[in-house]
């Protein structure tokens, strides 16, 4: 097939670009962005780059939409004839490219937010918590639907699991042209500022391809506390309590703000940034005192610099709102404590008693964060104490919209966050404190690893005496097999202090990882309750208990159906033992961002949950790229959480639990042999000989491990010699990138054609919630393959058989799929996602391309022989492209 003349090019791509049925307003964005980086390319110094890259571009279009064989061997050979130092330009304009479409994405996102933001028909969304308030008070009457509205709790924790491909520095430049875009929006009706605002985007658009998108080193954990807390400066510090403000008003409606809100805090910051050990060295008992500082830092400055503005705002005088005689008391309190600066404050707010107040408890803040003991709060009680004198004055002088206003979202602030902003959690594997525990009791010189082990628990105690008992104090055991691997902290946490000292205050945690572990996890609890100093935790906490179960594993170990199947079934089981043990459970869901990790949409996982597992409460993991996607802008961050807390409220509504119930009855035969079929394909591929090096070979899994994506090692040994070496994110990220996506899907088309019922398959897809879920997942990740691409991969290794296996089933989870969704092809039912998927997937393919040809060029090389580092650059390059495009990694 001939090359495409640069007219039949131009037109080809703005066929496929018109014909993906983008909102306007988002395809103009896309071109306008295109064009600033097209001029970059051409002002970048390097004769030919930018048509290079448009034929590429073009050729890869072409393969896409005729899918002819000779077609897509065009755009092959395109990307074989550049030289390696030119496909490195490439692959760089690429995924500057997909940087710039995932922006004008999540520009659109956020548009669609603020255009229906304050509509009448925003406030009855049916994802909204005032919606699902409205329907649970339908069900179980407004007191008790306000019972669980109020004890309502949604409680994310960031971990620093090396899945997030961006540089900061890249993601910087991109938050920074989020706002040029902003600002080019709004000046689009006046000429000048128009060109200005496109000056100054087509200078950071120049910034963007000339930064480098490869880091050059790892982070440090320190560097993963910072990243994390650049999204809550600039995201979750304000936007929480805006999400419980706008849910009071939805529910309060004109009496909102004039009047005691409904909604209490129902979001808690967790963290592992810092505090999780488990396979990460680097990550030491002073990191996590370090990463504690840091946070609390960050908290107390917002707390303050919210406690000035409110203050200097409140220039209320005390004729037309007298304050009360407790006011009046905190006002000489204070001012007995900082008589200099409470002279000044005064002569500048004569009469002025509440900005008085506020502004010597912002100093009182400063203190606090500079440890001033004669000044600073001793625990964010006493701050929320002194915060309500002021608004019951308020209220008792009649200015309730000012006790409710301002003032309100600041005590939220504080209840939300404390002084630690995100409760700090350690977590650390079972192998690890039964060797040290053994070394303990023998006796003898301490190793330097039972000293770090024992500083761990030193240093949890000093963070609850400085930060208060809620920095820290949730302990998570990972591979728990018995309860001794629990009791076992509690052991190591008095040999810590001595037999004189206090042992700090700790939940500990289980987390069940493998298929096997989650079968035994109500023995295991059984057990545990019963120890001694675990029971007296529990009492004290009002037979409170969490437990966290682990995706990651339990799908690399048995396959994502019967994964899925066992987590259901283990939630099911655990939630049973607790409603008869008269324990107030919390499930922890450690799901990652990718399918073959639990990633997928977070509402409907929450509404497929077993009955009384959720009961108004959700804990998971967030990681990497997921952080930053739903995090990263107020307003895309205020919707997530607005719909994750009506999942949270509805998933414990009686007619959502019965329909859970009633189809995992109605469908517990199909699941049993979906679950025996599924495992079977599993093991039959990864149990194969050779599997694991084949593995190595036809993915870029071993390069994986070179880039700099975070602080910890990607794989438990030197080699990678079975699945069990691996860890879960390279294992997902591997397959992601070679276009196949196996982690997410395989073993469903054997689990379905085994049940062979494709009528009574639809009608689980209608009725069955969690295999609805799984089959959308399943859908999304198919959707993101390619079979091309995917069988230039899997030609790199000597094994036809394996190769054959997963093509094969491929093919026929894809025709499942389809048919049980009752669609023509995959995400039919979903247009928007079909249409992103398409829309990004010949780009894709074109860095797929040049990620080949390294690979193929590395895997050549004899064995001992140097690695050829322009090769190797190269196929980084592009792992980092392909997860832009994707917008996945582990």
């Amino acid at each position: 097939m001939r090359e495409l003349t640069n007219t039949e090019a131009i037109d080809l791509v703005g066929r496929f670009e018109a014909g993906q049925e983008t909102p306007e307003r988002m395809r103009a964005d896309v071109r306008m962005l295109g064009s600033l980086l097209g001029k970059v390319l051409r002002e970048s110094g390097s004769p030919g780059l930018f048509e290079d890259v448009e034929r590429l571009r073009a050729a890869t279009i072409q393969a896409y939409t005729d899918e002819t064989p000779e077609a897509f061997a065009r755009a092959a050979a395109i990307a074989d004839s550049f030289s390696v130092a030119r496909a490195d330009e490439v692959a760089r304009a690429f995924t500057c490219y997909f940087h710039l479409v995932n922006l004008a994405e999540e520009h659109q996102r956020v548009r669609v937010l603020r255009e229906r933001d304050g509509r009448p028909e925003r406030e009855s969304a049916s994802d909204s918590v005032a919606a699902a308030f409205v329907r649970l008070s339908a069900e179980v009457g407004d007191e008790t639907a306000l019972e669980r509205l109020q004890a309502l709790r949604f409680h994310p924790v960031f971990t620093a699991h090396p899945t997030e491909a961006r540089r900061r520095a890249v993601s910087s430049s991109i938050r920074r042209l989020a706002s040029l875009l902003d600002e080019h929006e709004t000046s689009r009706r006046n000429g000048a500022d128009e060109r200005r605002a496109e000056r100054r985007m087509l200078e950071e658009v120049d910034t963007l391809w000339r930064t480098a998108p490869l880091r050059p080193e790892k982070p440090s954990p320190t560097d993963e506390v910072r990243a994390v807390m650049a999204v809550f400066d600039e995201t979750l510090y304000t936007a929480i309590p805006h999400v419980y403000r706008r849910v009071d008003d939805a529910l309060q409606g004109p009496g909102a703000g004039n009047r005691a809100p409904v909604v209490k805090p129902f979001v808690r910051i967790g963290s592992w940034v810092g505090g999780d050990r488990d396979g990460n060295p680097f990550v030491t008992a002073s990191v996590t005192r370090k990463a504690a500082k840091i946070a609390s830092e960050h908290v107390l400055i917002g707390l303050e610099r919210t406690a000035e503005r409110i203050g200097r705002g409140l220039t209320l005088d005390a004729a037309s709102t007298p304050p009360s005689e407790a006011l009046l008391a905190l006002g000489r309190r204070l001012a007995a404590a900082d008589e200099e600066a409470a002279g000044e404050i005064a002569q500048r707010s004569p009469n002025e008693p509440y900005r008085r107040i506020l502004l010597l408890i912002a100093r009182k803040l400063a203190a606090t964060r500079a440890r001033d003991a004669d000044l600073a709060y001793r625990d964010p009680e006493h701050l929320v104490a002194d915060l309500r004198v002021i608004q019951d004055s308020l209220i008792q002088a009649g200015a309730a919209r000012q006790a409710y206003g301002h003032l309100q979202q600041l005590l939220w602030q504080v209840e939300t966050y404390g002084f630690h902003l995100a409760e700090l959690e350690v977590r650390q594997h079972s192998a690890v404190h039964a060797r040290v525990l053994a070394e303990l009791e023998a006796g003898g010189e301490r190793s330097e690893l039972a000293d770090e082990v024992l500083d761990v628990f030193r240093s949890v105690a000093f963070l609850q005496e400085r930060y208060g008992p809620r920095a820290a104090g949730r302990y998570i055991v990972s591979f728990t097999q018995s309860a001794e691997d629990l009791a076992a902290v509690h052991r190591l946490a008095r040999f810590a202090v001595g037999p004189e000292g206090t042992p700090p205050v700790l939940d500990v945690i289980p987390l069940f990882e493998t298929f096997a572990d989650l079968q035994a996890a109500p023995g295991i609890l059984a057990e545990i309750v019963e120890h001694p100093e675990f029971a007296s935790r529990l009492e004290a906490t009002g037979r409170r208990l969490e437990v966290m179960l682990g995706y990651s594993d339990s799908s690399k170990d048995v396959g994502p159906v019967a994964a899925n199947l066992a987590l259901y079934q283990a939630q099911a089981a655990i939630s049973a033992w607790a409603r008869e043990s008269g324990i107030e459970l919390t499930l922890f869901h450690g799901r990652g961002g990718a399918l073959g990790r639990g990633g997928g949409p977070a509402n409907s996982a929450i509404l497929a949950q077993p009955p009384h597992s959720v009961d108004g409460r959700f804990k998971l993991t967030e990681q990497g790229e997921v952080i930053f996607a739903r995090y990263g802008d107020p307003a895309i961050a205020m919707r997530h959480i607005d719909q994750v807390a009506a999942a949270i409220l509805t998933a414990s509504a009686p007619s959502n639990e019965e329909r859970n119930r009633a189809a995992a009855d109605k469908y517990a035969e199909v699941a049993a042999t979906m679950d025996v079929a599924s495992r079977e394909r599993f093991f039959s591929l990864v149990k194969a000989p050779g599997f694991a090096p084949w593995f190595a070979r036809v993915t870029p899994m071993e390069e994986i491990g070179l880039l700099a994506l975070g602080s910890r090692p990607a794989r438990r040994g030197l080699s990678v010699e079975s699945l069990a070496d691996l860890r879960a994110i390279p294992w997902v990220f591997a397959w992601t990138q070679a276009r196949i996506n196996l982690a997410g899907w395989f073993g469903l088309g054997s689990a379905l054609d085994a049940v062979g019922d494709e009528g009574r398959l639809q009608r689980a897809y209608a009725e069955w919630p969690l295999f609805r879920t799984m089959v959308d997942n399943v859908a999304m990740s198919l959707a993101k393959t390619d079979d091309r691409i995917a069988r230039q991969y899997l030609d790199l290794g000597d094994r036809d058989d394996l190769a054959e296996l997963v093509r094969s089933e491929m093919v026929l989870t894809r025709e499942w799929v389809i048919r049980v969704t009752g669609g023509t092809e995959l995400l039919a039912g979903k247009p928007v996602l079909q249409r992103a998927v398409k829309m990004r997937s010949p780009y894709v393919d074109a860095l797929s391309l040049l990620q080949l040809r390294a690979l193929r060029a590395l895997r050549a090389a004899d064995e001992g022989a140097p690695v050829d580092p322009e090769q190797q650059r190269l196929l980084l390059l592009s792992v980092s492209g392909v997860a832009a495009g994707l917008q996945n990694t582990g």
